[in-house]
C-alpha cells in the first residue's frame, strides 16, 4: 500500500487522523487507541464471529497498552446481523451505559452500524478492519434501514482506521469479492461525474476525483492475485477502498465514488433483495452487477450522436411534473414511492430549462463523448474480472429476475436526484431504445441469458 497517498489524502479528510494497514497490527491496535484516545475507556463492539477471530487479540492488545474497557459488546453470529435502525437502538442503548470510546471489529455491517451509533451518543470512534469488503471504512454516513428501507443516516468517519493484511488476506473469499466489486464500480461513476460536469449539473472537485480515479486502473487490474491471496494485491484493494472512503470525505459526497451503478444497488437494497440470505447478499456484488449493466448501456448511449437532436420531438414528448409524479407512484410502492417521488421531482427541468439543459449536449457532446470512452472499460471486460474475481454477474446470480432487472434501467434513476447517464438518457428520449438493444436480439443481455440457458 502506498503509504504517502494516503498520508496525502489524510490531509483533506474531515473526521479519519489515523490509517495504518499492515501485517501483524493486531498487537499495535492498544497503541493506537492510547495515542488518540489517552485516558478514556474503550469498548469493543463485535460479532461472535468477528469476535472470534479477533476479538481476543484486540482485548489483549488494549489491556497491555494500559486501556480500561467496559465489556464487550457482541452481536450475535448468526443469523449474520443486518443494518437495521433497530441494532443501532440497541447499541446506542448499551453505549449510554458508559461513557466508554466504542472500538469497531467487523467489516461493513458493524462498522455502519458503531458509525451511526458512537454518533448518537456523541463520541468517535476506532475501526479495525476485518475484510476488504467494501469502501466504508473511512466513508462518512451509514447504510442502515431505517423507516423501511435502506438509507444513509448521516454521522462521521472514524478517527482511527486499523486493518493486518494478515487478517485481510485470510477473509472468507466472497467478502474480498464483493470489496473488488464495489471498487470496479468506481469505472462507471467516474463517467457518471464527467456527464455532470460536462453539463454543470455537479462539477468535478480535482482532489475528489484524484483520489479516486488517478490509480483505479492499477487497483483492479489484477482480481486473480487477489483470489490467490497475494499480499501486494490485497494492498492494492484496500488502498482503493480507503482512498474512495477519504475522497467522500474530502468532497462530503459519495459522487466521487457511487453513480448509477449504486443506484441499481441501493433499489435492490430499499427493496430487500438478498436481505434474508444468511449472510445478506453483499452491497458490492449488487453495485458489481449494476456496473456491468450500466457499462452496457454506455456502449449504446455512445452509438448515438447526441450533437443533433430532434428538438421539436423532445419538446413535444416532455412530461409534466404532474405526468412525472404520476410515472413515479406507479413504478414503485412504499416505502420507496414517497423518496422517489421527492427525489424525482428535485432534479426535474420544465421544458425551457431541458431545451437549454439540451442545447449544451449537442454542443459539448462530442468532447465528452471522447472523454467516457477514455473513463470507460467494455462491459464484457468488466463482466470477465468480477468472474475471475468470484463476483455474481447475472441477474439471477443475486436472486433477481430478467424482468425485473429490466425495469432497474428504468425505476433506479428515480430513487436519488443524482444526475447520471440514466437522466441523460431520460431527457435525450433514448433511455427506452437503448434498454430495448440491450435486450433485443444479439442484444449484450440477450447473449448472457442465451449462455444461461
Amino acid at each position: 500500500m502506498n503509504e504517502e497517498r494516503i498520508q496525502t489524502a489524510l490531509q483533506d479528510a474531515t473526521d479519519t487522523k489515523i490509517v495504518r494497514i499492515e501485517s501483524g497490527l493486531l498487537t499495535s491496535v492498544g497503541d493506537a487507541f492510547k495515542e488518540n484516545f489517552n485516558g478514556r475507556r474503550a469498548v469493543i463492539v463485535a460479532d461472535e464471529n468477528t469476535f472470534e477471530v479477533m476479538g481476543e487479540e484486540v482485548r489483549q492488545s488494549l489491556d497491555d497498552a494500559g486501556c480500561e474497557q467496559a465489556e464487550p459488546y457482541i452481536f450475535p453470529g448468526h443469523p449474520a446481523v443486518y443494518a437495521e435502525y433497530g441494532n443501532v437502538e440497541k447499541l446506542v442503548e448499551s453505549l449510554h451505559s458508559h461513557d466508554a470510546i466504542p472500538v469497531a471489529v467487523g467489516s461493513g455491517t458493524l462498522n455502519d452500524l458503531a458509525k451511526r451509533a458512537a454518533y448518537e451518543v456523541e463520541r468517535p470512534y476506532l475501526c479495525v478492519g476485518t475484510a476488504a469488503s467494501m469502501d466504508g471504512y473511512t466513508a462518512f454516513g451509514a447504510s442502515i434501514e431505517k423507516d423501511g428501507h435502506k438509507q444513509t443516516l448521516t454521522c462521521p468517519a472514524p478517527e482511527v482506521v486499523l486493518a493486518d493484511v494478515d487478517v485481510l488476506v485470510n477473509a472468507p473469499g466472497k467478502m474480498t469479492a464483493s470489496g473488488y466489486a464495489d471498487l470496479l464500480g468506481k469505472v462507471t461513476s467516474g463517467a457518471d461525474w464527467l456527464v455532470a460536469d460536462a453539463l454543470e449539473v455537479e462539477k468535478i472537485d480535482e482532489t475528489g476525483w484524484s483520489l479516486v480515479q488517478d490509480h483505479l486502473r492499477g487497483w483492479i487490474c489484477s482480481p486473480d492475485r487477489l483470489v490467490a491471496g497475494e499480499g501486494d494485491a490485497m494492498d492494492g484493494l484496500i488502498e482503493g477502498l480507503i482512498m474512495s472512503g477519504l475522497a467522500m470525505q474530502a468532497y462530503q459526497s459519495s459522487r466521487t465514488a457511487s453513480g448509477s451503478e449504486h443506484l441499481f444497488s441501493h433499489l435492490w437494497e430499499g427493496e430487500g433483495l438478498g436481505r434474508d440470505e444468511d449472510p445478506p447478499l453483499s452491497h458490492g456484488f449488487k453495485v458489481g452487477a449494476g456496473s456491468i449493466a450500466i457499462a452496457a448501456f454506455y456502449e449504446r448511449v455512445l452509438e448515438r450522436d447526441l450533437s443533433n437532436l430532434d428538438m421539436d420531438k423532445i419538446r413535444r414528448n416532455w412530461p409534466s411534473r404532474e405526468a412525472i409524479e404520476r410515472e413515479v407512484r406507479s413504478a414503485h410502492t412504499p416505502p420507496l414511492e414517497e423518496a422517489a417521488v421527492e427525489q424525482t421531482l428535485a432534479k426535474y427541468l420544465d421544458v425551457d430549462e431541458l431545451v437549454e439543459r439540451l442545447e449544451m449536449v449537442q454542443e459539448r457532446w462530442p468532447g465528452l463523448r471522447e472523454k467516457l470512452v477514455e473513463q470507460l472499460m467494455p462491459a464484457a471486460d468488466l463482466r470477465e474480472m468480477l468472474r475471475e474475481a468470484g463476483c455474481p454477474t447475472s441477474p439471477t446470480e443475486i436472486g433477481l429476475s430478467w424482468e425485473d432487472f429490466r425495469a432497474t434501467y428504468f425505476r433506479s434513476r428515480m430513487i436519488r436526484s443524482r444526475y447520471t447517464v440514466l437522466d441523460l438518457a431520460y431527457e435525450t428520449g433514448i433511455l427506452g431504445e437503448c434498454v430495448e438493444e440491450l435486450f433485443a436480439p444479439g442484444g449484450f443481455w440477450t447473449r448472457e441469458m442465451a449462455s444461461r440457458a
